[in-house]
């Protein structure tokens, strides 16, 4: 007779976990099978060849799913457990090797597809893993063409203004702004930035971005008011005078020592439990429907650091999207 030492211990999924009560964001987020209903989607766009400098943002969609297994669902610092949220996995929007204006009309065409598919499901929040800056543009494009007849505000966290030129040289991670001004997509009065930095802008570009009524904090004026008292009056200009709200985090906006991997971080930055805070407040408000997050490149990390910042941002947007949902519950 066998001894029972011996027998070989029963088969764990590698997505899973050896403790049932301590669930892990990998065996969470689930491949979506294209019908059943969803609360949120996480879509990667793995485009980087149009990064001003030299990234590996492409690489990052599959960077952050890898670090899924180092994350548990519950957010003890707000009391939160994300495990009743139906989070799915809708897969990477297909880039063409070389062409980076096919790249933008895939996007614009594969975030139309997402939102017409899931019409369905009323309170869908898509979380958009970039991939470099310029992703931005088509996807709030496709954003605003399935919001037809609302008014979009967009808000912002970046070192950057992003208001390049688009004639100097093409769509680029340093345009994404300018392209949805240009294209009648968004009014420059219903863009909010957060974080722009001393010595990471020209000057031409902060005109243009006063011409066009953008309203912009200096990481200055972060370290001066606050965080949360930024974060007030940006929600709140934003809500008067828009129907929804896309948000976007350029993960450069965070200080250098806390964000090794991305192409264009400077010190005196943004800290990272700022933005986990940002993010979260973010998630609590009726009227954002949609969040980003771009310019992380694998690559250039150290230690996994940046992979897991972004991905403990996600997670912090997410677990503000709860409270959301509990208050509507709630309600009823």
């Amino acid at each position: 007779m066998r001894s029972a030492h011996l027998n070989p211990p029963p088969f764990i999924h590698q997505t899973g976990g050896s403790d049932p009560f301590d669930p892990k964001v990998s065996g969470w987020i689930l491949p979506w099978d294209g019908k059943e209903e969803m609360d949120v989607g996480f879509i990667g766009v793995p485009l980087s060849r149009s990064s001003i400098s030299a990234s590996a943002a492409s690489e990052a969609p599959m960077a952050v799913r890898q670090s899924w297994r180092s994350f548990s669902t519950y957010d003890v610092d707000h009391d939160v457990d994300l495990f009743p949220l139906k989070v799915r996995d809708l897969g990477d929007i297909r880039m063409h090797v070389t062409d980076i204006s096919l790249c933008h009309r895939h996007i614009e065409q594969g975030m139309k597809d997402v939102y017409e598919a899931t019409a369905r499901f009323p309170d869908f929040l898509p979380v958009i893993m970039g991939g470099d800056h310029s992703i931005t543009c088509p996807s709030v494009k496709s954003f605003a063409q399935f919001h037809s007849g609302k008014k979009i505000g967009l808000l912002q966290f970046d070192t950057h203004f992003d208001v390049r030129s688009l004639e100097s040289g093409g769509p680029s991670n340093g345009t994404p702004i300018r392209g949805l001004i240009e294209s009648g997509t968004i009014q420059g009065e219903n863009i909010v930035q957060i974080g722009i930095h001393g010595f990471a802008n020209a000057a031409v570009y902060r005109r243009y971005v006063d011409e066009q009524g953008i309203v912009f904090f200096t990481m200055r004026e972060v370290r001066s008011r606050g965080l949360s008292a930024i974060m007030e009056e940006a929600v709140s200009r934003l809500k008067e005078k828009v129907d929804l709200i896309y948000v976007t985090v350029d993960i450069d906006v965070l200080d250098l020592s806390f964000l090794p991997g991305s192409p264009g971080p400077s010190p005196g930055g943004m800290f990272s439990w700022e933005m986990f805070e940002a993010v979260h407040r973010l998630g609590k408000e009726e009227q954002v429907k949609a969040l980003d997050l771009v310019c992380l490149d694998p690559f250039r990390d150290v230690a996994g650091v940046s992979v897991k910042t972004a991905m403990h941002t996600i997670l912090s947007f997410l677990s503000g999207g709860c409270l959301r949902r509990r208050g509507v519950e709630d309600s009823l």
